[in-house]
Formats: structure tokens, sequence, C-alpha cells
């Protein structure tokens, strides 16, 4: 039992040899899985289409150039866009294409390379539901800028420019691939049909099929003509004479009827450019037309004259107008710039019609001088209105400003008067006032002086009525208060004399006054001092 249990223990064993087989495997098996990943993957990059191939399958038969579904061979319809695809290499087969891309600025055609042949007439491929060509030929519509996954073995696609229109220009569009019209007699066709389309394009960039549509320009802007520039334009007048003459004509295309205009006057020699055509097929016929019927109802001398010039210049202008507005073309001016008669009559007319003139502008200045007249008058009425109410403002500012000082002085007047009266008042009582206080003073002095006389006719009367003595009373009495010492030399000193008239009474008797005492001195001088 111990043998058979060691030898399942010795084939558990792992040995070199099995590491390194499973190791083989390993690899084997990594190998297999990316190779078979690197057969099946389609990597399509940016800006890349990838076109199916299929091995296997149903046979294509002869009228077949692309497999009509994914159970025949050959060249599949779908197409692989940017990204990862994986697809068996044994049933497939790949093409990795850049696709189709479109610059700015520029246009694509798409041409169907499978399919049917067209039918007899027809120009346009025929295209299914799906958007998808039926038949061989040119795809309606166009390819505008930007990148498109095209199979380049189902379509073609051809580079083209825009058709851009400049302003001032209509684009005139022809119908190249439509059914025909049901009335072939008209010159525009109705929208859908075959022919020139009565709508016309505006100014700017189209994308147009150019294998389906056709666009003219039109030059819709002022063009300018002159009458003269070719060869002698001129007319017979009535009297024999070649009159010759020369203008300038501003017309233009009107751009309501631009398709008309192109159908009626593009002429193959100048392609589109229309204008040659107007000028030389509609303008001049009709301009000499009338020149010549018009100009020959008239003489020679007569377009000298400025009122004939002027109704031949307005009559030319008119009848252009509605000779061309029929047709399309705007005649904007239409203008005789110039009228030259012959040297043999036009010279004496010249000076003729030239005093006339002069006459004319004579009487003009005339006019104008009696004009220039009223209005001297008329602004001199004015200015004489205009001083007048200077005047009268100026008077009545001076009356308003004298009626106003004269209030004012009239005020001040009546108010000094009211002052005047007021200090007439008061002077009258002051006066009265000051006459009081003199009559009281007079009275208070008079009374003063009786008082003082009545004391004085007391005392004369205690001296027996002598003024006399009293006088010489009231002398000593003062004099002795004020004198203490007396001195003289002598008894008939000058100052003694003084006292002499007082010594004797006026009846010549010694007075009851005491005489003066006299004192002598042994001195020479006399001196009296007094306080």
């Amino acid at each position: 039992m111990s043998g058979n249990f060691r030898r399942p223990q010795a084939s558990l064993r792992v040995t070199p040899l099995k590491i390194m087989f499973a190791g083989f495997v390993v690899v084997m098996m990594f190998i297999i899985t990316t190779a078979v990943y690197s057969c099946f993957r389609i990597d399509v990059g940016t800006g890349e289409v990838a076109v199916l191939i299929k091995k296997t399958g149903k046979d294509l038969s002869n009228t077949h150039e692309i497999a009509p579904g994914p159970e025949y061979k050959g060249v599949q319809r779908q197409v692989l866009t940017e990204g990862r695809h994986f697809y068996n290499p044994y049933s497939w087969s790949w093409e990795v294409l850049p696709q189709v891309e479109i610059q700015p600025g520029e246009m694509g055609i798409m041409i169907s390379l499978s399919g049917e042949d067209l039918g007899y007439g027809d120009f346009l491929a025929q295209v299914n539901t799906d958007g998808e060509a039926t038949t061989k030929g040119i795809m309606p519509g166009v390819l505008k800028p930007g990148r498109y996954p095209i199979n380049p073995y189902l379509y073609s696609v051809e580079m083209h420019k825009p058709v851009t229109i400049p302003g001032g220009f209509k684009g005139v569009v022809t119908n190249l691939a439509a059914p025909l019209s049901k009335d072939p007699n008209r010159l525009l066709v109705d929208a859908g049909e075959r022919g020139v389309q009565a709508k016309t394009l505006e100014p700017g960039t189209h994308y147009v099929n150019p294998y389906v549509t056709r666009v003219d320009l039109v030059d819709c802007r002022s063009q300018r003509f002159n009458l003269g520039e070719e060869d002698d334009m001129g007319f017979p007048s009535k009297d024999g004479f070649w009159v010759s003459l020369d203008g300038v004509i501003e017309f233009r295309v009107d751009p309501e009827k631009a398709a008309e205009v192109y159908v009626l006057f593009n002429d193959s020699k100048n392609g589109p450019e229309i204008d040659k055509e107007l000028v030389q097929t509609v303008i001049m016929p009709n301009a000499r037309s009338f020149c010549r019927l018009q100009g020959s109802n008239a003489s020679g001398r007569e377009f000298i004259s400025g009122e004939t010039r002027t109704a031949f210049q307005k009559a030319f202008e008119k009848s252009m107008k509605e000779a061309c507005d029929d047709l399309g073309i705007e005649i904007i001016v239409a203008l005789i710039t110039d009228i030259r008669p012959p040297d043999q009559i036009a010279d004496p007319v010249r000076q003729r019609e030239i005093a006339k003139q002069q006459e004319l502008q004579y009487q003009q200045q005339a006019l104008q001088q009696e004009s220039e007249q009223k209005l001297a008058i008329e602004k001199a009425m004015v200015a004489q209105k205009q001083e007048l109410v200077a005047a009268d403002q100026e008077v009545v500012k001076v009356t308003t400003q004298a009626m106003q000082e004269q209030q004012v002085a009239v005020t001040k007047a009546n108010e000094k008067l009211a002052v005047a009266e007021l200090k007439l008042d008061a002077s009258i009582d002051e006066a009265a006032a000051i006459e009081a206080k003199g009559k009281a003073a007079a009275d208070v002095i008079r009374f003063d002086n009786e008082a003082e006389a009545a004391g004085w006719k007391v005392a004369v009367n205690a001296f027996d009525g002598d003024g006399q003595g009293y006088a010489q009373y009231v002398l000593f009495q003062k004099l002795s208060s004020s004198y203490r010492r007396i001195m003289v030399n002598t008894a008939d000193s000058p100052i003694m004399k003084v006292f002499d008239s007082f010594a004797t009474s006026q009846n010549g008797k010694n007075s009851d006054l005491p005489t003066p005492p006299t004192v002598t001195s042994e001195e020479p001088t006399t001196t009296a001092k007094s306080e």
C-alpha cells in the first residue's frame, strides 16, 4: 500500500520540461491572439474612409459594377468612417483612402459611376428616396466646403468655383436640365422648366451646379454713352443744311427686367456683356431716328436760338425714354450737349441771337435794377419804421423816466416840507421856550436888581439919603479888608488922592465916617501890600 501511495506523488511532481511547455503554450497563444487581432482590425484615421470589398458570396452579373448588397462579392456601397472596426480578413478586404475634402471658395459636383445608363434626353442621374443614384450621370446639387465620406468607386467629384455676383449686377438663371416648356414661344419659362428663368439671382455667392444651371451676369449699373463717339451724329435740316450734334445718354438695365433684356439682346459675339449690343441695336437707332425726323421739321438757323434747342432737348429725352422703357432699358439722362449748324448760316444767326440774348440780358438787368430799387426803398422804409419805433421807445423811456423822477422829486419835496414843518414847529416851540427862559432870566435879574436896589435904598436911607456917603462907606469897607498896611511919604501922595473924592460929602460937609490913618515913614518910597 505504501508503494501504491508514492506513485501518484511522483506523477504530480513539476519538472523543468513541463514549465517550458507551459511557457511555450502561453507565448503561442499570445502570438496567435496578436496576429488575429492585427488581421481583423481596421483603423480608419481622421479624414479617411475605408472601402470594403467582399471576397465570398454571390457573383456579380455583367451589368453590376458595385455589389447590390453584402451577400454579393465585390465593392460594397457602404464605407467605414473614422474609428476602429473588425472584419474577417478571410471574407473581406478593404482599402483606406482619404475623404473628399472641399476647400473654402470651391464646390464639388458628384458624378455617379454606377447604375443604369441614362435615357434619351436625360441629363441628370436618377436618385432614389435614400439619396443614392440609380443611374449613371451627374448628380443634382453641389457639395459645399467640408469633408465627405464618399465611396470613390460609386462617385467621382469634380471641383468648381461657385458663382459670385458682384454688386450692381443680376444673375440670369438658365435651367439646362429640366423638362421642356409647355409654351415654347415665350422668352422666359416658368420655374422648373428648361430655359431662362424669370427670377434672377441677387449679388452674392451662389453654389449652383454648372451642369444643371447656367448663370450669366447682367450689369444693371448706370452706363454712359457719347453719341459722337463712333461717327458724325447729325441730320439734314428743313432748308437742306447738315446740322451736327453731340450728346450724352446715361442708361441702365432695369433690374426687374434683367432676364428679359438678356434674352432679347444677348449676342454670341459679345458674350454675356450686352452693353454694346444695347447701344448698337436700341439706343443709337432710336437716337438717329428721332434726330432725323424732328430735325427736318426746323430750319438750320432755328437750332441756333435757345428756344428751339431747349424744345429739341426736351423732346429728345422724352422720346428716348418712351422708346427704351418697354424694352427694359431705363434712360436716366438723354442730353444734347452741342448742336452745330453750318457756318454759312451760323455766323449771322449767331450774331442776331447774341443780340437777342444781350437784349434779354439788358432787360433782365433793368428788371433787376428795378427790383433792387424797390428792395432799397423797402429797406429804407423798414429802417425808417425801425427808427420811428426806436424813437417812440426812447420817448416812452424818457417820459417814463421823467415821470418817475418827478414822482421821486415830489416825494422828496413832500418829505422835506414835512421835515421843514416839523422844524418850524420845533423852532416856534424853541423860540417860545427861549423867550420864556429870557423873560424868566430878566425877571430874576430885575427881581435881583430890585432887591439889591431896595437894600441899597435902605442902606442909603441909613446915611440920611446920602448916597455918596454910602458909596464911600462901601469903598472903605472893601479896601480895609484888602490892605493891611499903607505907607506913603507925604500927605499929598498920588495914591492918597484917590480917597479925596470921598473925604468930603456932596454937600461940602465932612462925613461922620472916620478918616483913614496916615502913616509917615522916613523912607523916601511908598509901598502898599495887599492880600
